[in-house]
């Protein structure tokens, strides 16, 4: 635990808000971002703020923009125009991704970035910020780097540690289960000491056995005094873990406010399940009808990723 106090880092408003509420606290305020694909509007957020030191849930039918707008804030997309927004009142909108990061923003993604043919420790390494031995002109002085190196290493252990890959530290990323490259992406970005992570569906592809694990783990941030914000369609993991919960809706905020009353809200169910009112969101049944939605979304993701790659 922190030196936080647990009434701040638990203090997001009360009960239900409008869309785009002020925060008492933010430490992200988002203006104006909208970006266009063709004809289509994928985002079009007028105004949000996220609480600093709690769990935020974004969540939204597939389709809502919700990846798509991780990637304009962090600087892997660029919005179409006029957007401005801040992350601990430092003006980001016309960073690169590697800034963003360096401010203390970090995310990680739906389809894990491990980078399969490294070993898991040589992973971690890449995670930590400004290594002297990366600087080409200073890397052949080993004097000058091998302390620090020591140190990230020690740190990286202490992580893998925590998050139970100690014994898969020689191994190859690419052999780790789905749920075990979750974990190294979550570690790996806690390498750098982020003020706020970003988690793009921590929980899709993992085997329920590690499930709790994750949960425990995001907790243990936000009560490390951590700002968490995640996307997510497990809606029994949004109630369960969440202090506030943001909806969008084609690509607009539509809802947001403590998960009970915000999956109350009839603005959000309409959004969610169309003519199929009497359905909780929390309900197995609508989780299971939206697994192949969550597919193809992943597959969309795959293919934009890969075009950009591409064209890099």
């Amino acid at each position: 635990m922190s030196d936080h106090d647990q009434s701040t880092q638990l203090a997001p408003p009360a009960g239900a808000a409008e869309p785009g509420s002020t925060k008492s606290d933010p430490i992200l305020v988002v203006d104006n971002v909208v970006r266009h694909f063709g004809g289509m509007t994928a985002v079009d957020v007028g105004h949000l703020e996220v609480q600093r030191g709690v769990i935020t849930a974004l969540i939204g039918p597939n389709g809502a923009g919700k990846t798509t707008f991780f990637n304009l804030i962090t600087g892997f997309d660029r919005p179409t125009a006029g957007a401005h927004w801040s992350f601990d009142g430092s003006a980001l909108d016309k960073t690169s991704a590697s800034r963003v990061a360096r401010a203390g923003m970090v995310r990680t993604f739906q389809l894990t970035k491990a980078l399969n043919r490294m070993t898991v420790m040589d992973n971690m390494m890449l995670g930590a910020r400004g290594q002297t031995g990366e600087n080409l002109f200073l890397s052949w002085l080993k004097p000058l780097w091998s302390n620090q190196e020591k140190e990230i290493r020690d740190k990286a252990l202490g992580l893998l540690e925590r998050f139970k890959l100690l014994d898969k530290q020689d191994d190859y990323a690419g052999s780790l289960s789905g749920g075990q490259r979750k974990l190294l992406e979550m570690a790996r970005a806690l390498m750098s000491d982020p003020k706020m992570i970003m988690l793009d569906e921590p929980m899709a592809g993992v085997n329920p056995a590690l499930t709790q694990s994750l949960l425990g783990h995001i907790q243990a941030l936000r009560d490390d005094g951590m700002t968490v914000l995640f996307v997510e369609h497990d809606m029994h993991m949004v109630r369960h873990i969440s202090d506030w919960v943001v909806v969008m809706a084609e690509g607009k905020l539509i809802a947001e406010g403590k998960a009970g009353e915000v999956m109350a809200n009839p603005v959000v169910i309409d959004a969610y399940l169309g003519a199929h009112h009497d359905t909780d969101l929390g309900d197995d049944a609508l989780l299971e009808e939206g697994s192949d939605m969550e597919e193809q979304l992943a597959d969309e993701v795959a293919e934009e990723e890969t075009s950009r790659e591409d064209q890099a």
